[in-house]
């Protein structure tokens, strides 16, 4: 019960029944716990490729990390940004100009031709990043 009063007719003094209802508290939370279990999966920043199948030991990233996707069309991402191969290496010394971590996640999909991620790699390598990450499904 929420809250309850004595009769007027009986002999003691009128109390309060201050009893804490958590219901409505629960039901705002449940909503907000579906609201967010349906909106997370929409937060991706990456595109959406098909990376190769391999073990490999989990790097933990952070928001900072920079990713550089390619499609099997040959297509570039910044994130979600498309940029063109010979504007590669320029974007990327602007993007770490200021940056002490010089680290580029590569996103290959599967079907890209090796030779071209050779030449993505020797671009990013132009820019002055030497430390590149190649992101991969884990699922066997």
């Amino acid at each position: 019960m929420a809250g309850g009063i004595k009769r007027p007719n009986e002999d003691d003094d009128l109390e309060l029944n201050a009893e804490i209802n958590i219901i409505p508290l629960v039901d705002i939370m449940l909503v907000l716990l579906i609201i967010f279990m349906v909106a997370a999966p929409m937060m991706n920043d990456m595109v959406d490729v098909t990376l190769p199948k391999a073990q490999a030991k989990n790097l933990g990233t952070d928001e900072k990390n920079v990713t550089l996707s390619i499609k099997k069309d040959n297509k570039l991402f910044i994130g979600k940004t498309e940029i063109k191969f010979d504007e590669l290496s320029q974007k990327l010394t602007a993007i770490f100009e200021n940056r002490s971590k010089k680290e580029v996640f590569l996103n290959a999909d599967e079907e890209v031709m090796h030779g071209f991620i050779v030449q993505v790699m020797a671009s990013i390598q132009r820019a002055g990043i030497y430390k590149i990450a190649f992101l991969t499904d884990p699922s066997k």
